[in-house]
C-alpha cells in the first residue's frame, strides 16, 4: 500500500469511529446553535462556522479525540487480509494464545463447578440495599474467600511464553548459540542500545529530568521552576501531543493526574460519569464469579502493601464496574486475544456469551494496575476512566501472548538480549547456577512494576510509559536493575540468594537507573 492510499484508510478509519460518538453530536449541536450569532455570514458559512468551533476549543477537543484513535486503532495491513491478522500476524501466536485461553477458562469453569458457585446470579432485594449501603466501605465486609484461588499466577503464563516456537525456525544446536542461552526461544526483532538511545532521546545525560534533576542540589530556577511553568501551559492548551511529548521528561506531581487524563484523552464529561454510575448498578443487582477472584486478588496484594492498603475500597468499585463494561470489548479488535464465552443454558452456541462481560478474566496481581492511580484520583468516575484507557493501551499487551513490540513477548526477549549483550558474565553465571534471570524479572514486567517500586519512583516509570507510547522502557529497567546489583549476583550460587539480592526494590530511582544503561553503558 502506497503512502497515500495508508493515511486515507486511516482517515476513513477515524471519521467512521468517530461518527457514532458523544463528542460528534455535541460538535453538531454547536455548529447548528453558533448560526443564530451576528458574525456567522452567510456568504463565508463554512469559514465562519470552522473559525468559531476554534475559538470555543471544539477544535482541540476534535484533535485529542482523533489523536487517541491513533494511538488506539488497528494497524494497517493489506485490504485482503483476515481479521484475525490484525489481532496478531503470526499464526503459531495466534494458536499459542488460543490454548492458553481454553486452558484459563477450563479453570474458571471447574472452579465453579467444583465450589457449585455459578458464574453469575441475580442478587436478592435485601442483598442489593445492603452493598448500595455499603459500596464506599466494601473492604470492612470479609466474604469467605478460602476456597477460591486466582485463576493463574505470572509464573503459569511464563511457562507458556518459555514453550513457545516458530514451527518455521530453524532452532537446532548451531544455528545460534546465544538464543539457547534464554528461555525465550522465538526470534523478534528487538531493539538493542544504540537503536533504544534513538527512541529515547530526551532520556538522555544532558537534559534535566523530573526524577534526577528536581532531587539534586541545585536551584530550583535552574530546572524545576521553568519545567512546572511549561507544564501549566500545556494543561491550560488542552493538547494531548503536547502532553505526550511533556511526560517523556516526566510530569510534576501535582499536574501529573491532569496530564496523564489528557494524553489518553479521558475526559470524565457528564456522560462517563453516568456510564460508570450504570456499571456500579449492573455490580448492585448481579454477583459473578469473578467478584470472588477480584476480592482474593485485592486481598492478597494490594491489600499487604504499604503504599496502597489504603485503597482497598477504590480497588473494589473500580474492578468490578470493569468486569461489567462492555466497552472493553472493542479493544479485541486489535489484542491478540479473544474474550471467552460460557453457556448460561445448555451447550448451543446461541446461549454462549461473554464472560466476564468485559472479555477479561483477572489473575493474581492483576489489581496492581489500578492501585497507582488511587494516588492521583480520588473520584472514582475519573479513576475509572483513566484506569480503562491505560488498560486498552498498554496493560493489556502484558498478559496476552503477541508479536507486538510492546507485547510481553517481546519484553522478555528484549530483557534477555540486553543483559546477553552486555553482561554476558553474569547471564552466564545465573544461567550456571540455575537462576535465569527472566524467571525473577518477568514478576516485575508482567505488573509494570507496580508493587516492586516505591509509588514516586513507579509514577516516573509510568509517565515514561505515556510519553513514549510503549511498555518498553519496562525492560530496559528490569535489565538496568541487574546491570546495579551485578556485583552482588557475581556471588550468588543460587536462585533463592539471587532473588534475596532482587527482592526490595523499593529504595530504587527509577530515571538515573535508566539513563546509566541506556547512555553510559560501554557498546
Amino acid at each position: 500500500m502506497d503512502e497515500g492510499t495508508e493515511l486515507s484508510l486511516t482517515i476513513a478509519q477515524i471519521v467512521q469511529r468517530l461518527k457514532g460518538s458523544h463528542l460528534h453530536s455535541q460538535i453538531e449541536r454547536q455548529a447548528k446553535e453558533c448560526l443564530h450569532q451576528p458574525e456567522i455570514k452567510l456568504e463565508s458559512l463554512k469559514e465562519d462556522v470552522r473559525t468559531f468551533l476554534k475559538t470555543s476549543g471544539w477544535e482541540r477537543k476534535l484533535q485529542n479525540a482523533v489523536y487517541r484513535e491513533l494511538h488506539v486503532q488497528l494497524p494497517l495491513s493489506h485490504p485482503a487480509a483476515p481479521p484475525e491478522h490484525l489481532k496478531e500476524p503470526l499464526a503459531f501466536m495466534r494458536k499459542a494464545q488460543a490454548s492458553w485461553e481454553k486452558r484459563v477458562l477450563k479453570s474458571l469453569n471447574s472452579m465453579s463447578t467444583e465450589l457449585g458457585v455459578p458464574l453469575a446470579r441475580m442478587r436478592p432485594a435485601v442483598e442489593q440495599k445492603e452493598l448500595a449501603n455499603k459500596w464506599n466501605e466494601m473492604g470492612t465486609d470479609e466474604p469467605d474467600l478460602t476456597r477460591f484461588r486466582p485463576v493463574y499466577a505470572p509464573k503459569d503464563f511464563l511457562e507458556v511464553l518459555i514453550s513457545l516456537r516458530n514451527p518455521n525456525h530453524d532452532s537446532s544446536e548451531d544455528v545460534s548459540a546465544r538464543s539457547h542461552w534464554g528461555l525465550i526461544q522465538v526470534s523478534l526483532n528487538v531493539r538493542d542500545i544504540p537503536q533504544l538511545r534513538q527512541a529515547y532521546i530526551e532520556l538522555n545525560l544532558t537534559t534535566g529530568q523530573l526524577g534526577i534533576d528536581d532531587h539534586a542540589h541545585i536551584h530550583p530556577d535552574l530546572f524545576e521552576s521553568e519545567y512546572v511553568q511549561t507544564g501549566k501551559k500545556v494543561v491550560v492548551e488542552q493538547d494531548s501531543a503536547a502532553a505526550q511529548q511533556y511526560s517523556r521528561q516526566g510530569c510534576p506531581t501535582g499536574l501529573r493526574a491532569d496530564l496523564w487524563a489528557l494524553i489518553l484523552n479521558s475526559t470524565n464529561q457528564p456522560q462517563d460519569v453516568m456510564h460508570y454510575e450504570q456499571l456500579k448498578a449492573g455490580v448492585i443487582q448481579h454477583e459473578l464469579l469473578v467478584d470472588n477472584l477480584i476480592y482474593k486478588d485485592v486481598k492478597l496484594t494490594a491489600s499487604n502493601d504499604d503504599y496502597y492498603f489504603v485503597f482497598e475500597d477504590f480497588l473494589y468499585q473500580v474492578l468490578l464496574c470493569f468486569s461489567r463494561d462492555t466497552a472493553v470489548l472493542e479493544h479485541f479488535k486489535y489484542n491478540s486475544a479473544t474474550p471467552p464465552k460460557s453457556y448460561i443454558q445448555g451447550k448451543d452456541d446461541e446461549c454462549a456469551v461473554v464472560y466476564p462481560p468485559n472479555g477479561v478474566i483477572p489473575f493474581h496481581g492483576f489489581s496492581m494496575y489500578v492501585a497507582p492511580l488511587c494516588f492521583l484520583y480520588n473520584e472514582p468516575s475519573k479513576l475509572y476512566s483513566v484506569f480503562r484507557e491505560m488498560y486498552i493501551r498498554y496493560f493489556f499487551r502484558l498478559h496476552s501472548i503477541s508479536s507486538s513490540h510492546s507485547g510481553i513477548v517481546s519484553l522478555c526477549l528484549q530483557f534477555e538480549r540486553l543483559l546477553q549483550t552486555h553482561l554476558p558474565q553474569l547471564f552466564y553465571h545465573l544461567r550456571q547456577i540455575g537462576a535465569q534471570p527472566l524467571r525473577i524479572a518477568f514478576k516485575w514486567m508482567v505488573r509494570a512494576f507496580s508493587g516492586y517500586l516505591s509509588t514516586d519512583q513507579l509514577l516516573l516509570l509510568w509517565d515514561r510509559i505515556l510519553g513514549y507510547d510503549s511498555l518498553e522502557i519496562v525492560a530496559v529497567l528490569a535489565a538496568a536493575v541487574f546491570a546495579f546489583r551485578a556485583e552482588n549476583l557475581m556471588e550468588v550460587t543460587s536462585l533463592a540468594s539471587a532473588e534475596a539480592v532482587l527482592a526490595d526494590l523499593s529504595t530504587l530511582k527509577v530515571i538515573p537507573l535508566i539513563q546509566i544503561f541506556l547512555f553510559a553503558t560501554a557498546i
